[in-house]
């Protein structure tokens, strides 16, 4: 509907997140919200409390572990709204959330995403991020994070990506673009879903007035966190670096996975040492399936390699 604004809420044994989550989206100052709740097979009781208290949600009950990637993808597909985002469980996000978000792509229609302006949910003052950054060797990550919110980040801009804990995408780019890259399962799928959509001619919006607290890693990190951010970040540059930028930045992409590499086999003693350089070895391994997916991407592309490159942060 072009008036309607889906939330898909990922989760897996979140039960203690949920009155807070869902509380503060039944507050929503915007007219038409559909809230859809996808469960990754919690055994925490999430199910039952969703159908008792929030009889008005959408619950996708899923057999399985469909992982964060899975699990909002299926909500995605069940979304009827123009505007859809992704909301992590153990968020809050404020009364006028959904309005401002709308608000910006009304006035940035050359957006096909909208980043929040995310702030620790224990920690109100200080940044989990203010939209995504991605460096020229090949690296993702959050703008502010842990800095102290003093209005350094209260000017809407265009940045690089949005964190999956509550970006909102246009429908229509994701028609063109795809959702999320069901491969990924966990970690990086956020940024892999903004490179396709800058590839193909669509912007970020960061919005700082609409505003989530988020409980950082409360649902997610450790060895699992380590494999898939290993994996997952050569994914990242083999599908969707341009290959002008490969061969610009070759030395500084190679110089980057070695180092990450080395601090791993130094620490090989913790765990998530090991699952890191599992993660790699992983992905140097499944090259080929990455490749198929570049051939498609870059197939679609629409803005010049200069563009791209500047967007990308300098290290």
């Amino acid at each position: 509907m072009a008036d309607r604004f889906s939330v898909v809420i990922p989760n897996w044994n979140g039960l203690r997140f949920l009155k807070t989550c869902l509380d503060a989206l039944r507050a929503q100052t915007f007219g038409d919200v559909e809230v859809i709740l996808v469960d990754n097979a919690s055994s925490d009781g999430s199910q039952g409390f969703v159908k008792s208290e929030y009889p008005d949600i959408c619950l996708i009950e899923l057999e399985s572990n469909f992982g964060f990637t899975g699990a909002c993808n299926i909500g995605m597909e069940a979304a009827t709204g123009a505007y859809i985002a992704l909301l992590n469980n153990d968020t809050e996000v404020q009364t006028d959330w959904v309005a401002q978000v709308v608000n910006a792509f009304l006035d940035h229609p050359d957006a096909g995403i909208v980043a929040s302006k995310m702030l620790l949910f224990d920690q109100r003052d200080r940044f989990h991020t203010a939209g995504d950054f991605f460096t020229i060797d090949g690296r993702a990550g959050n703008r502010g994070a842990w800095e102290r919110d003093v209005g350094q980040y209260d000017r809407g801009q265009y940045v690089f990506s949005a964190c999956g804990g509550s970006a909102a995408y246009r429908q229509s780019m994701l028609m063109e673009t795809g959702a999320l890259d069901d491969d990924y399962f966990f970690l990086l799928e956020d940024v892999d879903l903004a490179w396709r959509a800058q590839l193909a001619g669509f912007k970020v919006w960061y919005e700082p007035r609409a505003i989530v607290f988020h409980h950082l890693s409360a649902t997610g990190g450790g060895v699992t966190a380590s494999y898939h951010d290993g994996r997952n970040g050569i994914w990242l540059i083999l599908k969707n670096m341009p290959a002008s930028l490969l061969r610009k930045y070759a030395r500084r992409i190679l110089a980057r996975q070695f180092k990450l590499m080395w601090g791993a086999a130094r620490a090989w003693r913790g765990r998530e040492a090991r699952a890191r350089m599992r993660g790699m070895i992983a992905g140097a391994m499944s090259i080929g399936g990455a490749l198929s997916k570049r051939r498609r991407i870059q197939a679609k592309k629409s803005v010049s390699d200069d563009y791209i490159d500047s967007i990308l942060t300098q290290v």
